[in-house]
């Protein structure tokens, strides 16, 4: 088993963790299913870029939309899962900057109305989570259409980019260790 296998492993929930988990007893019959447990390029690139594309969802449903699709392209789905984490509070901004942006940069590209111009995140002070939070929602919503299709774009580019690197990676990954092994068995002849 490869390196990057072994590594994954480590860190993502097992077939049995979830099979034993009292809550999660209701959804055993779609959960268990293997594909979803399975890592290899096919379900590694698609877990990314369910990951990717979820990432992108407004508020705290990121993770449960990477599971649900998951489910249904029948992708890894702690991957998926795991993928998600790119956003948090210190790259949400960021990227919700680069999605408005794209998102103008598109309706004025179709002739139509960008609506508004750019309005710089809220300082969050001290309230805590839930303000932060609350805020975050008030400037999302003041960003409007320019950020709603942007959103969209980027999650679409993010994932059809992430899906391809990560089909790409795993090919320079297994190409290397062929090469390692025909290596091996080259050297392994001439010492006999």
């Amino acid at each position: 088993m490869s390196l990057m296998r072994k590594r994954l492993r480590k860190i993502l929930p097992d077939h049995e963790a979830i099979r034993t988990n009292r809550w999660l007893a209701p959804f055993q019959s779609t959960l268990l299913h293997p594909r979803l447990w399975h890592l290899n390029r096919h379900s590694a690139a698609g877990a990314v870029a369910t990951g990717l594309f979820c990432g992108l969802i407004p508020g705290p449903f990121q993770m449960l939309g990477a599971a649900v699709s998951a489910v249904a392209f029948k992708v890894n789905l702690p991957l998926a899962l795991v993928t998600t984490l790119y956003t948090n509070p210190l790259t949400i901004v960021p990227l919700y900057v680069i999605a408005f942006e794209l998102g103008k940069f598109s309706l004025n590209l179709l002739g139509a109305d960008s609506g508004g111009h750019f309005v710089a995140p809220p300082d969050y002070g001290d309230g805590g989570l839930l303000a932060w939070i609350a805020l975050l929602i008030e400037w999302i919503t003041q960003l409007g259409k320019p950020l709603a299709i942007g959103l969209v774009l980027l999650a679409t580019l993010l994932a059809v980019i992430g899906y391809f690197a990560t089909r790409f990676a795993w090919r320079l990954h297994l190409v290397h260790a062929w090469r390692q092994r025909a290596a091996r068995r080259t050297h392994d002849k001439d010492c006999t």
